[in-house]
């Protein structure tokens, strides 16, 4: 198992004793991928992302024991907050988010709450990223129950969700431009790190047929993009890691940056889907990456 950072084992730990407390003899399998398995974890910033596997279904029943579990945790470590999903050996690799009956919606915690219904982060980028870096906490490899997805899918994934939720991101900036203008620093912060790094994190996966964090994504565009973007792509950077000083350019001069930004690398992806013969998948993407 890889070494986690201190705060996180920390908090793995006290989860595992809350699990055993208030649902024994459940736990088969705890594994954790995102920004830890990525090797890229921020203090204060970056969650715990989590797929726990039980050895039944958990249902809203169980929702007190879980709120029980997860607010003691929120009492104890105000941060990092877990975020992830409940599931049943079958689940693994499973692709389709959608739940048929009250019996088979997934209980998941996210954004501080629990929930039940429809999960939304079952997908290429959640399984490839779980069998080829995630990290087993409690019980079996689960790389080893995991058989695909191929680069390939990865690839049609990526670009369809390119072409979906990122343009749309791209849109609803530019008709909200007037209104952009006059966010708070912080809040406009948020926008430019997610925006840049995000569609960089795509054009490194169809590039280079895997995964990469935020911040490596922002270190793989500064070698391969022109060097009119690097002053922004720093900022992002910067923003992501906390380190970023005050911008003296105006919101207008930001905002138009980062449209201009995602206006050409948009395009950029969408011309490696011709020189690599990328098919878009036909399933609808649900969520975001």
């Amino acid at each position: 198992m890889k070494d986690l950072p201190e705060i996180v084992d920390k908090v793995l730990n006290e989860y595992i004793n809350l699990f055993h407390h208030y649902l024994p003899e459940t736990l088969e399998g705890l594994y954790v991928h995102g920004s830890i398995a990525l090797e890229a974890f921020v203090n204060d910033s970056s969650d715990i992302d989590f797929i726990t596997v039980t050895n039944r279904r958990l249902l809203k029943e169980d929702s007190s024991a879980l709120n029980k579990i997860h607010k003691t945790l929120q009492q104890m470590f105000q941060k990092p907050e877990m975020d992830g999903v409940y599931i049943v050996k079958d689940d693994i690799e499973k692709m389709d988010s959608s739940c048929k009956d009250e019996n088979e919606m997934y209980a998941y915690f996210n954004n501080g709450e629990l929930n039940y219904g429809n999960y939304f982060n079952f997908n290429p980028i959640t399984w490839y990223l779980m069998k080829h870096k995630g990290i087993r906490i409690v019980g079996p490899e689960i790389a080893l129950m995991i058989s695909g997805p191929t680069t390939e899918v990865l690839r049609q994934y990526v670009l369809q969700n390119m072409n979906t939720y990122w343009v749309g991101r791209l849109h609803s900036f530019e008709k909200s431009f007037d209104e952009a203008k006059h966010f708070p620093a912080d809040m406009l912060d948020a926008e430019i790190e997610w925006s840049v790094l995000g569609v960089l994190r795509q054009y490194y996966t169809l590039k280079e047929g895997s995964i990469i964090s935020k911040q490596h994504a922002g270190e793989y565009g500064l070698k391969h993009l022109p060097e009119e973007w690097h002053s922004l792509i720093r900022e992002a950077m910067s923003i992501r890691s906390g380190t970023n000083g005050i911008n003296s350019d105006s919101n207008e001069i930001r905002i138009k940056t980062t449209i201009k930004f995602m206006t050409y690398l948009i395009p950029l992806c969408n011309q490696l889907k011709i020189e690599r013969h990328i098919h878009p998948l036909d399933t609808e993407i649900i969520g975001r990456r």
